[in-house]
């Protein structure tokens, strides 16, 4: 018989969804933290091929059919974490750019959506570096303006997040490549009203790239070799 590699804790401390999950790099992260997987969604069906190997789930496919009404928004299961990588291809150098303007640049509406039904405690989100400076800050500021305000207004104030972000490289974390990414850390904004405790949160957060107690590794290390016929 099959055996997963990586299984669902049986005792979560937590419980999150994952979403636009790729072949799980998240849930690892979540799992290895003593949280639970409860619901997840990916369109690739490569990935989602991988995602099952890794984690014994296949992965829900289009997004978008779990947000387009209440009733399929209660399809999702209420939970602590929302994660989730949305698309980068909008607002990645390597691309056109057209953020907003291309389909997959508006998959954050999504999240926001879920988010303001479920009001998760806590937004974990990553993108592509060049993401805090698409459109010359504006689509960062769009998102943020979300999280922090409109969802306050649409929701007569009973919920909205503070919104913190960082740029880390993965290679000061050990992974033997340079991958810089933005993360977004949004805390529901209840769980936040301690001013110090806050500003603590960010320092922390803002100092994580500059911490050197992680030895380097080289791909050298991770490349296997062939085998011998």
């Amino acid at each position: 018989t099959y055996k997963v590699p990586f299984p669902a804790n049986k005792k979560p401390k937590f419980h999150f969804i994952d979403l636009f999950a790729g072949i799980g790099g998240f849930r690892l992260a979540m799992q290895n933290l003593g949280g639970k997987c409860i619901f997840t969604s990916e369109w690739d069906k490569y990935a989602r091929r991988a995602y099952f190997i890794n984690f014994g789930q296949v992965p829900f496919g289009d997004i978008t059919q779990f947000t387009k009404s209440t009733e399929a928004l209660n399809r999702i299961p209420p939970h602590d974490v929302l994660c989730g990588g949305f698309p980068c291809q909008a607002f990645s150098i390597s691309g056109k750019q057209e953020g907003f303007k291309d389909p997959r640049g508006t998959l954050f509406f999504e999240i926001y959506k879920i988010a303001k039904h479920h009001r998760p405690k806590v937004l974990f989100l990553e993108n592509v570096k060049n993401f805090a400076r698409h459109d010359n800050g504006n689509t960062f500021k769009t998102i943020r303006h979300h999280l922090e305000k409109k969802m306050a207004e649409e929701t007569n104030g009973e919920v909205s997040y503070r919104v913190s972000h960082a740029v880390l490289n993965a290679s000061d974390f050990g992974a033997s490549t340079k991958r810089e990414r933005i993360y977004l850390v949004a805390v529901r904004r209840d769980l936040a009203d301690d001013e110090f405790k806050w500003t603590e949160w960010l320092d922390l957060f803002s100092k994580l790239n500059k911490r050197k107690y992680i030895k380097p590794r080289y791909l050298h290390e991770d490349i296997q070799p062939n085998a011998e016929i």
